[in-house]
């Protein structure tokens, strides 16, 4: 199937999934709705999350009650500082049957489900964190030399609190680069927190159904794929990217000042496959340069690095992309 052939009904049907998806979220999980928005644009675009907030604002329970509406099997693992890679990946097991035979068996680790919750990943080590990179990438592991393949479809969540550093290590510059979307988790407001006192205090237990099927996201991943990109759609996108990196044209006297690296080609290939997901969700067949606009700060916020005057200033790398935002115009049609 073509770019061409992609139908109304395939851009109704995707839009009509994703917001009764979204809905039966809603029903356990309060308010968020920019956040949902965020993870369900990476999931659908095939892309990893990292959840960045401080503890107790619900990132898990979003994270579990995703798996329930999706039919999709969930494991969470709990990131210390002495756990082992094969604590995630799993271990070759010695065997010995009913018969007296033996043998060496692979016994799959946590990582081995279709969501994955990769809860306070900044509290294990690197050589345990370097576990999650041969995952998140080529969806499988390698184990005694023996590669094997994950369950599709596959998504790592991860989750990281900003406000304690002692006992954490920050993530790999490669490893964060291959987060589809950095998503910030912030404090809600009054009526909300109302909600979750009303949902969580009282005896009443909300039921998640399933909502959809794996071949309905199978199908929902391939629609995202087909909407199509103009060549000065990808230019903007392109632009923006190469805007993050002090040294070029495109960049702004802010990143000039304070930024030290900018965004790798990733960046630009999120932005396109979010900008997708975004004009399906607005009936469009083609993806415009608002939609680009609109998922820069989850798409670049992490693949930007302050340097050490930034850092001293305070400047944040949202700061950084909407000034860029700002002054970057449109390439011609």
């Amino acid at each position: 199937m073509t770019n061409t052939e992609l139908s109304a009904d395939a851009v109704a049907e995707f839009k009509e999934r994703f917001e009764r998806l979204k809905a039966e979220i809603a029903k356990r999980v309060v308010g968020y709705g920019d956040v949902v928005d965020e993870v369900l644009t990476a999931m659908f675009a095939g892309g990893h999350v990292l959840l960045e907030g401080a503890p107790g604002l619900g990132k898990t329970l979003m994270v579990r009650t995703i798996s329930e509406a999706t039919k999709l099997s969930f494991s969470r693992i709990q990131f210390t500082p002495d756990l082992m890679p094969a604590d995630i990946t799993g271990t070759t097991v010695f065997f010995e049957d009913e018969r007296g035979g033996r043998t060496f068996r692979f016994q799959p680790g946590p990582i081995f489900a279709h969501l994955v919750l990769a809860d306070e990943i900044n509290r294990a080590t690197p050589k345990t964190q370097s576990a999650m990179l041969e995952s998140m990438q080529e969806q499988a592991v390698t184990v005694g030399g023996e590669a094997h393949r994950l369950p599709g479809p596959f998504w790592v969540m991860a989750t990281q609190n900003p406000i304690e550093m002692e006992g954490t290590y920050p993530l790999p510059e490669a490893q964060i680069d291959r987060f589809f979307f950095k998503v910030d988790v912030k404090l809600q407001g009054e009526d909300e927190m109302i909600g979750i006192v009303d949902r969580t205090t009282g005896d009443d237990e909300v039921d998640i159904e399933p909502v959809l099927t794996h071949e309905e996201i199978d199908v929902m991943q391939h629609t995202v794929r087909q909407v199509l990109v103009a060549e000065f759609v990808q230019r903007y996108a392109a632009r923006l990217a190469l805007g993050t990196h002090p040294d070029s044209p495109h960049a702004t006297d802010l990143t000039k000042q304070f930024v030290r690296f900018g965004a790798s080609p990733r960046g630009v290939q999120t932005l396109i496959l979010a900008g997708k997901v975004r004009a399906l969700l607005a009936g469009r067949y083609n993806v415009s340069c608002q939609d680009i606009r609109d998922v820069a700060g989850p798409a670049l916020r992490h693949r930007v690095i302050c340097n050490f005057e930034g850092e001293a200033e305070g400047i944040s790398t949202d700061a950084v992309i909407h000034k860029l935002l700002e002054d970057l115009s449109e390439p011609a049609a």
